[in-house]
């Protein structure tokens, strides 16, 4: 079993910045891709930025391309997501999760590859 807890979350103005941090437990989290996704208010959950199990190659969503960095921490057991520039629209619960493949060359957008799922931390930007 794998448990994924988010932190980092809160309230901030619109061009602040946040960091979101998901710390792993119960597998080899170094050899698994991890990927961040988010739930805006009434919409469906969608993909924001991914890390392979290296932290070599990442993927970005368009809309927060520029903006939102994603890195990773294996003696930690974390990876994180940084978010600069914060809009209204950011507003959603985000979620961590971990890939269902080991070694996967490119980290997965879809949320279907990814088969553990942390609780969620909840972002308000405020305009």
């Amino acid at each position: 079993q794998v448990q994924l807890v988010e932190s980092g979350g809160g309230l901030v103005q619109g061009g602040g910045s946040l960091r979101l941090s998901c710390a792993a437990s119960g597998r080899t989290f170094s050899t698994y891709a991890m990927g961040w996704f988010r739930q805006p208010p009434g919409k469906e959950r969608e993909f924001v930025a991914a890390i392979s199990w290296s932290g070599g190659r990442t993927n970005v969503a368009e809309s927060v391309k520029g903006r939102f960095t994603i890195s990773r921490d294996n003696g930690l057991n974390t990876v994180y997501l940084r978010m600069n520039s914060l809009k209204p629209e950011d507003t959603a619960v985000y979620y961590c999760a971990a890939d269902s493949i080991t070694k996967r060359m490119v980290p997965p957008v879809v949320p279907n590859a990814y088969v553990y799922w942390g609780q969620g931390t909840q972002v308000t930007v405020s305009s």
